[in-house]
């Protein structure tokens, strides 16, 4: 089976082909950005899938982040990720970006927790744990910073994600055994690819994992300033 696999969940923009009979991806590119996610990924995937043999008609699945992560970024590389599935006639599946960071250190098989955070600002962060075997031990969720710590239990705990210092200086105060192993500011595409491989697609629809509301919001129309006459 071969999958394009899209991340557009956090400062970054990310697109890889690979095939599940291969030892390395076909393709791969990543380019760094806090913004400008819409502009880059069309053209990006373009010059992926330019690299691979038999281009978009060889493609078997597409497998995209889901978030949490950036609104914008997420609502970008879904619509493309479902634009290509229609196009293609190929089934499209959604990816956890906290289960895509988590999995390079669930595959050292190592005993603990694999705790993961995204600061999601404001003293709070974005943030899951698995077991050794990827089973996950606590669900996606956003929480306080000290909540999310206590939540892990004594350990030990290995942390990664943007957000792990955060979380190992609080866990440290409170007497935890934690280490942060990798603070991965985006999810490595391989693993993305990877997880969409092994992703049920009647289970794992591409649909926004948000977990929290936008900043930003529409003015309300009592707010709004009065028409000039």
């Amino acid at each position: 089976m071969k999958i394009l696999a899209i991340d557009t969940a956090l400062p970054a923009v990310s697109a890889c082909v690979l095939d599940d009979e291969a030892e390395a991806v076909e393709a791969l590119e990543t380019i760094a950005m806090e913004r400008g996610h819409a502009e880059a990924l069309l053209p990006l995937i373009d010059r992926v899938m330019a690299r691979v043999e038999g281009g978009f008609a060889g493609l078997d699945r597409v497998a995209v982040t889901v978030g949490p992560g950036s609104f914008t970024g997420l609502r970008v590389g879904i619509a493309a990720a479902r634009a290509i599935g229609i196009a293609c006639e190929i089934p499209v599946v959604g990816v956890s970006t906290l289960a895509a960071l988590a999995a390079p250190l669930i595959l050292d098989e190592k005993p603990g927790l694999v705790g993961v955070a995204i600061d999601a600002r404001h003293g709070n962060v974005f943030f899951a744990a698995f077991g050794p075997d990827g089973r996950a031990i606590l669900a996606p969720r956003l929480a306080p910073v000290h909540e999310a710590a206590r939540s892990l239990g004594e350990g030990p705990i290995r942390l990664a994600g943007p957000g792990a210092p955060l979380l190992a200086i609080e866990a440290a105060a409170l007497g935890m055994n934690v280490e942060v192993v990798g603070e991965f500011a985006v999810p490595d595409i391989a693993f993305v690819a990877k997880l969409g491989l092994l992703a049920d697609p009647s289970l794992a629809p591409p649909r926004p994992l948000y977990l929290k509301a936008p900043d930003a919001k529409p003015q309300d129309a009592a707010q709004s300033p009065p028409p000039a006459p």
